[in-house]
């Protein structure tokens, strides 16, 4: 891919030569000159050790990127988001409150 070509929040497909053996897929935080910072969101298991050493994030070269497409046999890496929800009480619930 050209420089022109990648855009911050964008999902791309990458390769690796030197840290993982197989392609993956993430999301480009920071452009720089001839590379891209990028999120790792999905992996080959056999690159899960790396992936994990990397922090999920990795500088690619953009002779090395790609755009994406849904990956076989993937792992997806976890995210930091959180989801909270309100629980309902119940009755019971309730009832010992009161107590």
């Amino acid at each position: 891919m050209k420089k022109a070509d990648v855009k911050v929040g964008a999902i791309v497909g990458a390769k690796s030569e030197e840290e993982l053996k197989k392609p993956f897929q993430g999301k480009v935080e920071k452009i720089y000159e001839n590379s891209a910072l990028l999120a790792i969101t999905s992996y080959d298991p056999v690159d899960a050790t790396a992936i994990s050493d990397l922090n999920n994030k990795i500088v690619v070269n953009f002779k090395n990127l790609k755009a994406a497409r849904a990956a076989k046999n993937s792992k997806i890496a976890s995210t930091n988001e959180v989801k909270v929800e309100k629980i309902a009480k119940t009755k019971k619930a309730n009832k010992d409150s009161k107590k």
